[in-house]
This record gives structure tokens, C-alpha cells and sequence, in this order.
């Protein structure tokens, strides 16, 4: 067992109660928890853009503080040396919400850990009770969640079919969460079907 303070390497270090990796600029990713003046920020976007003749090689970077949940938008050298900060994930149930808080269960401890409804943004409108999402901890403070790129809900209802102008067969139908969205003729209540996040729209069934 590595203890805080206990340094593995020149380069990968664990201080205090989270653990870093010195990375270059150049090899940042999204999704990343980087830290940069003492700030440990998620990285939106990173895009590296070639040098010319007059301007030097640069990471262009979108980050998020953890904290305050502010944007900023570095440029860094693309072999400046950055603190990637590990975080650890766990899977968690989601309970309840009141209104500020979106509380999810550690499945070991049982513990329920409130999260600030900023941190869900829009996704706030595809919770259900009982979904599982990856909540992401810096030492013991949940800081983040993981929001996936799709979700599965089920299908309360539907409506009549209405045709589009491709011709294609759609009809209203509502979810578990309340949402209502164009699905195809043949989906009916009680399936489960998949959405896109970011679009709202249908995609599969279950």
C-alpha cells in the first residue's frame, strides 16, 4: 500500500489524500482532471494546432473548476508539464432529489452523498430513480459525475402514428422521467429504449 506523502517516482507522486502523474500539455485528453496554479480543473476540450513560421505549437484547452464550475481557456506549450490528478470512480445508485441536491448510494457503505444539481446540468431531466452513474471522487469528495452519451428508458405510453417528411412512421411516446419524444410505430409500453443525450432522440430499443 502506497501512503500519502510516499513518493513513487519523480513523476508520479501521491500527496495529501488524491494522487498525480506529471503529464505533458501535449498528452492531455478530455475527461481528464488536470491542475493547473493550484486549481484542479475536468478538461471540456483539448485540441492541439501545429506551429507556423510566426506563431509557436500550442494546446488550446477548455476546463472546467471543479469547484466553482467556471470555465476557462488555457493555451499551454505543448511540453509544459501539467499534475494530472487521479480520480476514483465508483458506480452509484441515485435516490431522490430535493431542490438544490441529487442524492446518490455508495454501494458499500450505503452512505447516501448529496450532489449539487450543477453538476447534472440538462442531464437532470433524464433521471429516474434507481439509475446507476459513475460519480467520481477526489480522496473521499465526491466532485463530478460521469454523464454518459446515452440512456435507457422505458416507455410509459404512446400515441397515434403521424408520418414525417421522409415518409417514416413516428409517434409520441412518454418515458419513465416524464419526457416525451418521437418514437418508431413499432415501439409500445413497457419497452425500453435507448436516447442520445446530447439530441433527445430515439436511437434503439432495448
Amino acid at each position: 500500500m502506497i501512503l500519502p506523502g510516499h513518493y513513487l517516482n519523480l513523476d508520479n507522486v501521491i500527496i495529501g489524500y488524491y494522487s498525480y502523474i506529471m503529464l505533458l500539455a501535449s498528452e492531455i485528453r478530455v475527461g481528464m482532471a488536470i491542475k493547473l496554479d493550484g486549481v484542479i480543473y475536468k478538461v471540456i476540450t483539448a485540441e492541439f494546432k501545429a506551429g507556423t513560421a510566426k506563431m509557436q505549437s500550442a494546446v488550446h484547452l477548455k476546463l472546467r473548476n471543479i469547484e466553482t464550475h467556471t470555465f476557462t481557456e488555457p493555451r499551454l506549450h505543448p511540453e509544459e508539464r501539467i499534475e494530472n490528478v487521479t480520480l476514483d470512480t465508483v458506480p452509484m445508485e441515485y435516490l431522490f432529489h430535493d431542490d438544490s441536491d441529487y442524492y446518490f448510494m455508495h454501494p458499500q457503505t450505503y452512505e447516501q452523498i448529496p450532489l449539487p444539481k450543477e453538476r447534472l446540468g440538462n442531464f437532470t431531466k433524464f433521471m429516474t430513480e434507481g439509475m446507476k452513474l459513475i460519480v467520481e471522487f477526489l480522496g473521499e469528495k465526491p466532485i463530478d459525475i460521469a454523464l454518459p452519451k446515452t440512456v435507457d428508458l422505458k416507455v410509459v405510453s404512446t400515441g397515434s402514428g403521424v408520418k414525417s417528411d421522409h415518409g417514416s412512421a413516428f409517434k409520441p411516446a412518454e418515458l419513465g422521467n416524464g419526457m416525451e419524444i418521437a418514437v418508431p410505430q413499432f415501439i409500445k409500453a413497457g419497452d425500453t429504449i435507448r436516447l442520445d443525450v446530447e439530441t433527445e432522440h430515439y436511437l434503439d430499443r432495448v
